[in-house]
């Protein structure tokens, strides 16, 4: 069912990263996602990081043109959907790139009081594309890394995964695909769940343009467990 939203606050969270919350609440779990219409520009999929909000990063015509709503302004909406993340192990690291930040954030506020503690090891390519660092109220340890050094540590969040992961139960992932196939590598595939991307045009498993081998991420992602994925990422 498409419903009709208001944006009640539109603020900045990164460069080129805005956050939209809006006047409805959607009950959801952390991971999945919902599809967002723009008359006349399209609709493409945001994972939601709270239950009334997208946060975006500007990459093409569509975010272009979300960027240009203001608080007042309407969104249509479609969701949630997909397969969300499951809670498992006492010690959990979430491992996060870029704008793959949002479902790992609602995945600490929704079961952060479940572990005994929860890293959150999270990268970007410098200090100003680090968002939703208020992430640190629902986690119990943050490690930063940056591309360039200008916070935390210089590298990728993959080699602080690779000196750490004896500490973990489980580790749950979002970001580029790059990065989620170095997280798998790390884990060889084992007490891992990512979150995978993929085009999507229906949402609900019917047009099959997200498919990933024989899954399609939409209706059996886009979260999957590491041995679904061997050999497919």
């Amino acid at each position: 069912m498409l419903e009709r939203v208001t944006l009640k606050e539109v603020r900045d969270v990164a460069r080129d990263v805005k956050a939209f919350r809006f006047d409805e609440r959607f009950e959801f779990k952390a991971g999945q996602f919902v599809m967002v219409w723009l008359p006349g520009v399209g609709e493409k999929p945001f994972s939601l990081a709270r239950e009334d909000t997208i946060v975006v990063k500007r990459v093409g015509p569509f975010t272009g043109r979300l960027f240009e709503l203001d608080e007042g302004d309407h969104l249509w909406i479609r969701g949630p959907y997909g397969r969300g993340f499951e809670p498992k192990g006492k010690r959990i690291a979430l491992v996060g790139g870029g704008i793959g930040i949002p479902p790992l954030y609602a995945f600490a506020m929704q079961y952060g009081k479940r572990f005994e503690k929860i890293t959150l090891i999270y990268g970007a390519r410098s200090r100003d594309e680090l968002a939703l660092m208020d992430v640190g109220d629902y986690v119990d340890e943050i490690i930063v890394t940056t591309d360039d050094g200008s916070a935390g540590r210089k590298g990728f969040p993959t080699e602080v995964l690779a000196d750490m992961k004896g500490e973990f139960d489980t580790v749950y992932a979002c970001g580029p695909e790059p990065m989620l196939k170095a997280v798998l590598k790390v884990m060889d595939y084992e007490n891992v769940q990512v979150s995978a991307e993929r085009y999507m045009k229906c949402g609900i498993g019917v047009c099959g343009s997200c498919a990933l081998g024989k899954y399609l991420v939409c209706r059996d992602g886009p979260v999957f467990d590491g041995f679904q994925l061997e050999g497919l990422l």
